[in-house]
Order: structure tokens, then sequence, then C-alpha cells
């Protein structure tokens, strides 16, 4: 692996051995960590939201995983 980085980016080469799926997982981390550098929340909010979508979801799928 090698690491460069430039004025405006930084440039990681991997071989391509590397599993995909494990790359597709970080390149997701790095991309939800680039969009949320900039946001000042409060975690007992994010928490809150994360409850709202779980309990819609649940609502919304409930029948289709208990029979």
């Amino acid at each position: 692996m090698l690491v460069e980085r430039t004025k405006k980016e930084i440039i990681i080469r991997l071989p391509s051995s590397v599993d995909t799926e494990d790359l597709q997982d970080f390149l997701n981390y790095a991309r939800y960590k680039e969009l949320t550098a900039n946001f000042k929340t409060d975690q007992k909010e994010v928490d809150k939201i994360a409850k709202e979508v779980n309990e819609k979801w649940w609502t919304k799928n409930r029948n289709k995983l208990i029979k």
C-alpha cells in the first residue's frame, strides 16, 4: 500500500488482491467522515433520529419478517 498526499488530495494505492467488499466498507466510512466533518450535532439528537428511523422501518417491514 502506498499513501501520497498532494495539495488537494490524498492518493491511496492498493494491490488488486484487496477484497473489494472490505474496500467498499472503508470507502463508505471515509465518505461518511467527509460528509459529516463540519456537522455540529448533539449525540442525543442523532440517537433520537436513529430511533425514529428504526421504528418506522420496523413498522413497515415487520409483517415480512414475522409470520
